[in-house]
Parts: structure tokens; C-alpha cells; sequence
């Protein structure tokens, strides 16, 4: 179905300026986004920048299809996880040889654990918030298995700092919440561990590619994050890991592979980790993902976080201003903070037939995404997303409540995805 129209030329007139003011504005021209769509999901699968489509397909005719394991060698494949490491290191605030892309988000916070762990082996706990999201939980848990004597500890958000002890190994805790996108103090957290004698691993996944990031200026030890979100790197994009450089030389992976191996191309029983970084590398690295993920990499370091974290924060504040407007008397209520120097780049708002609701809008051409019991999430992704859009959505998500159109039982069939 179309978006909702405005009702008069004026209503639009506001945000359509703000659009063309935005220092971002031509960045949008540069993603393939469908038409009469608002895509409001960019948080959890990111838009398809078009300088992806050209690069893979000279990648899979021309590198691949010519050049053959040559290219290994001469498109410097096997140099790829470092250099796109290092740029995105530059999103994230830390240094050259700190970062490496490698496996998935899960994989490397298992490796990371590992590492934490054995460097603290007196200490018997890890801490971590109920509803974190749930990977980050489940990789814990499995990573402690083989760990007689730690054990995972789960305390709310707002008493967490107060929580971390002299028997705290690590404090493993996601920057902005998957659901909420409610933000915790980096800086706070992480003084307050190392006081403790503790270390710190930092899950960016909702956080790199929209937001401010600077690990090295909080002192940080580790983190880690995804390359399909606001990286968009693209469905399963390869992921990345950071180690802060004084903790790289007493640092060996539980995953010892041969990509991570001193000498690759030696071929020799014993392992031997790599000298830098690149110890955290496992098996061989996807070339097409992360290539991909290069191509979106670049756009965010041309734009720049301050610019990205500016309009992020314009975006979100627009759209609840608009919900408080438009959307009175329906049962929404908005979980994220409303501070935006506590919040991510997305709103959830809890609706008690949210999946249906979002269904509806889905349908209308507003795509969001539902998480359990109640909430419905909307990403305001910087790069491309418009004011403009904003007023659509809310509009669109007004008339879907006012109508009720989400009642038709079709809404209330569950997809495999949600």
C-alpha cells in the first residue's frame, strides 16, 4: 500500500528543510532503498550501499573469476580482515592493529571471554544485565561450562556499577540495548571495573555506525560487534573484535586456527599465535563479506561519527515528538530513554498487539521489526534516513492504530522472523 500522505502541503514543510539542510543529505543517493518505502529496520539488516553491488561484481567477475587464487596475493585478500579492521577502527576510537574482522559477533565474544578469564584466574564471576540480548547470555554461559568454579551473575542495569566486586572477573554488557537502545556509561563502568581489578567487554552491534564510539578514550580492554547493522555489510556480514593493545601480547585465542597462526604458509604442527591482531583470526576469511563490509565501512568514515551521532539524535527526537502528536490514546509507550546522551540511534515502543501492529505498518510500507512480548523497534539510521521519512512513519503508524486495521487476524500469523 502507499504511505500516508500528508494532509496539507505545510505539514511536511519543517522537516522537508531540515532535509535540505542535512549535512548528510547526499549520502542517501549512495544506498539502493526500494520506493515508497520508510525503512525503519537499517538497526538489525542495513541498506544495500550501491558501491557494494559494483565492487562484488568486479570482485566475482574480474578478482575471482580472472584472477583466481592469484588473487589471494595480488588483491590482497589475505591482507582484507586487517585493513577493514583498521578502518573500522576509526569508528570505534581505537588504534591501528586493534581491531580485526573476523567469524561472527558470537564467535569473537567467545573468544574474548576466554581471553578475560585467563587473565583474571582468581576471580570466580562474570557480570552481566537480565535482558541483555540473548546471544551474549547464551556464549557466557557455554564459554563457563568448561570453567568449574565461574559463574555468570545477572544484575539490573541500574544497580550493575554498584555490583562489580573484587571477585568480578569481567563485566560483558551491550553498549546500547538491543531493545530499548537504552545506552550505558562506558566510561563510568569501565573506571569502576578497573578499580575493581576488573576487565571490561563492550558488544557495539547497536552502537558502531551511528553513535560516538571511543574505547581507547574509556580505557576499554575489549569489544566486539557485527557488520550487518548500521555497518551494512550486508545479511550474515562477517563481525569484528578489539583488544586494546596492552592486552594483546598476553592474549591467545580458544580458537586456534590456522588464519591465526605466526606463519600461515608454514604448515607446521605446533601452533604459534600471530605477533599482532591477527591471533584472533581463525579459519579463512569470507573475501566477498568482507569486502562487502569495506564498502559500507568507507561511507560511514567519509560521513563521520560526530555528523552520523548528530542527526541520529535529530531523528529520534523528531519521531517522539511526532508520537506524542499524532499517536495520543493508543495504548504506546515509549521504553527508550528520552535523554538522548542515554540512548542508541532506535526507538521501541511497547504496544500490547505490537507484532500485529507492526505487521500492519510493514504491509503500508513502514518497516520495522517486533521483538517479544510487545515491542515495536524503528531505526533512525543516519546515513539514509530522512525527516521526511519520520513524518511518514508516524503517520502511517497513527492511521494504522486509529483504523485498527492491525486486527485483521492475517497480522496475527507469527513469521519464522520477527
Amino acid at each position: 500500500m502507499d504511505l500516508v500522505q500528508p494532509r496539507s502541503p505545510r505539514e511536511l514543510a519543517a522537516v522537508r528543510s531540515w532535509d535540505a539542510n542535512d549535512p548528510l543529505r547526499q549520502f542517501r543517493e549512495r544506498f539502493d532503498l526500494p520506493p515508497n518505502v520508510v525503512y525503519l529496520d537499517g538497526n538489525s539488516l542495513g541498506a544495500l550501499p550501491r558501491a557494494t553491488r559494483q565492487r562484488i561484481a568486479d570482485v566475482v567477475a574480474h578478482e575471482w573469476g580472472t584472477g583466481l587464487i592469484r588473487s589471494w596475493n595480488d588483491a590482497d585478500w589475505i591482507g582484507a580482515p586487517r585493513r577493514v579492521g583498521d578502518k573500522i577502527a576509526g569508528l570505534i576510537g581505537a588504534a591501528a592493529g586493534e581491531v580485526i574482522v573476523a567469524d561472527s559477533t558470537s564467535a569473537n565474544l567467545f573468544k574474548l571471554v576466554h581471553v578475560a578469564l585467563a587473565a583474571r584466574p582468581g576471580r570466580r564471576e562474570v557480570l552481566s544485565e537480565p535482558g541483555n540480548f540473548c546471544t551474549d547470555l547464551y556464549v557466557i554461559e557455554g564459554a563457563l561450562r568448561g570453567m568449574p568454579g565461574r559463574s555468570l551473575r545477572l544484575e539490573p542495569a541500574e544497580r550493575l556499577i554498584e555490583c562489580i566486586s573484587e571477585d568480578t572477573a569481567l563485566v560483558v554488557l551491550t553498549h546500547v540495548h538491543y531493545k530499548s537502545a537504552a545506552m550505558h556509561d562506558m566510561r563510568a563502568i569501565t573506571a569502576r571495573a578497573h578499580e575493581k581489578g576488573a576487565l571490561v567487554l563492550w558488544d557495539l552491534s547497536h552502537s558502531v555506525g551511528a553513535l560516538q564510539v571511543d574505547l581507547n578514550g574509556c580505557d576499554a580492554d575489549f569489544a566486539v560487534g557485527c557488520g550487518y547493522k548500521y555497518l551494512n555489510g550486508g545479511p550474515g556480514a562477517p563481525a569484528f573484535l578489539f583488544v586494546a593493545q596492552r592486552h594483546l601480547a598476553g592474549s591467545v585465542s580458544p580458537l586456534s586456527g590456522w588464519m591465526g597462526h605466526a606463519r600461515p604458509f608454514d604448515f607446521v604442527d605446533p601452533y604459534a599465535p600471530a605477533p599482532g591482531i591477527e591471533r584472533f583470526l581463525c579459519g579463512t576469511p569470507p573475501v566477498l563479506g568482507v569486502l562487502s563490509l569495506e564498502c559500507g565501512v568507507d561511507l560511514l568514515l567519509e560521513a563521520g561519527t560526530a555528523a552520523l551521532q548528530a542527526k541520529s539524535e535529530g531523528l529520534c527526537q523528531l519521531f517522539i515528538t511526532l508520537v506524542e502528536e499524532m499517536c495520543g490514546g493508543h495504548d504506546l509507550r515509549l521504553l527508550s530513554p528520552t535523554d538522548a546522551r542515554q540512548r542508541g540511534s532506535h526507538l521501541a515502543y511497547a504496544h500490547p498487539n505490537g507484532y500485529a501492529v507492526m505487521r500492519a505498518l510493514i504491509d503500508r510500507g513502514v518497516i520495522g521489526d517486533f521483538r517479544a512480548p510487545d515491542c515495536l523497534r524503528f531505526g533512525l539510521v543516519p546515513l539514509y534516513t530522512r525527516y521526511e521519512d519520520v513524518w511518514h512513519a508516524v503517520a502511517t503508524l497513527r492511521d494504522v492504530l486509529q483504523t485498527q486495521c492491525w486486527s485483521e487476524p492475517r497480522y496475527a500469523v507469527r513469521a519464522a522472523v520477527t
